[in-house]
Parts: structure tokens; sequence; C-alpha cells
């Protein structure tokens, strides 16, 4: 086995099911969950909800307060479980160094499964004219440590819970008593 997962990412696209299969997995497993999006400062939320998509100064920020919260969860005891779309590598290179033993669960989706999943939630500032941006900062993780990709298209979130559940105990998820 590789060096144990203590926390997890729940990354992909907009419209993957990062917080719905989040929280499906922290019933299943225990663990506390981090809604990446509600640490996004103001200037970001207005940036997207205007069409406009986020570059790298912009996540700047939103991920070192993602980096710092997954250290706080992580020293109380607690296993993290955050929702990122965690994009380009160089993202999650940035969570790893917060975290040794971070693992990924990428959901992956067709392009326009992602926009007609965005065009219909209702109250979220991400608009589906934003989709075809986020395939274009998208750097597959498939193929680095610790990464576990999973169809979001074709599976429910209690399947794709249990599936990231059931890789998290291989990868050293330890339970309470």
């Amino acid at each position: 086995m590789s060096q144990p997962i203590s926390a997890l990412v729940i990354m992909g696209v907009a419209g993957c099911g990062k917080s719905s299969v989040s929280e499906a997995l922290c019933q299943l497993s225990g663990a506390t969950g981090i809604e990446g999006d509600s640490f996004h400062p103001a200037a970001n939320i207005e940036k997207m909800s205007a069409g406009i998509p986020l570059n790298d100064d912009d996540r700047a920020g939103w991920l070192d307060s993602l980096c710092a919260e997954l250290r706080r969860v992580d020293a109380t005891g607690q296993r993290p479980v955050l929702t990122c779309s965690a994009l380009k590598l160089s993202y999650r290179e940035r969570l790893r160094s917060a975290l040794p033993g971070l693992g990924f669960v990428f959901l992956e989706l067709t392009r326009e499964v992602a926009a007609d999943r965005v065009s219909h939630r209702p109250d979220h500032f991400m608009p589906s004219t934003l989709i075809d941006s986020q395939f274009a900062t998208l750097e597959s993780p498939v193929g680095e440590a610790l990464t576990l990709a999973l169809d979001a298209s074709t599976h429910s979130v209690e399947q794709l819970a249990a599936q990231a559940h059931h890789w998290w105990l291989g990868h050293g998820l330890k339970l309470a008593s």
C-alpha cells in the first residue's frame, strides 16, 4: 500500500456532484466535510456570477484558505473531506503541501452533462456559460498518485460515495470505534 490517505478532496468541474458525493461520503466514513465554495471571496463569486472565469491569481487566496482549513480540521483529529474543483496539477500540489497524505477523488463527466446539470442548479453563482472554461483549465489527474477517478455521468451519488469510501478504506481510512 502507498502512503495512507488522511483526508480527501472530491474534485472535478462544476456540476460533477462534488458537494453531494462529499456529503454522502462523510455520512459513510464519519469524516468532516469542507465545502470549498464557501471559502471563495466575494470578488471571486462576483466574477463567476458575471460569467468571467477565474484565473490563477483569483484562485491563489482561495487555495490558501482551503489549505488552512484542511490543516485546522486535521489538527482537531477529524478526517477532512474537501470539495474543490482542483482543476490544475499546481492547485492539487498546493493542497497536498498543506496536508501530506491527501487523496483525490476525481468525478469525471462530459461537457454536455456538466452544462446540463449546472443549468438546472437553482441559486448557485456558477453559470453554465463557464463550463467550457472549466474543461479548458482541467488537467486530468488520472494516473497521479493517491487519485481515484470515477464516472460521475453514469453512477448515482450513493454509488460514487460507496466507491470512494471503499477506496479510502483500502488506503488508510480508520473508522471511529
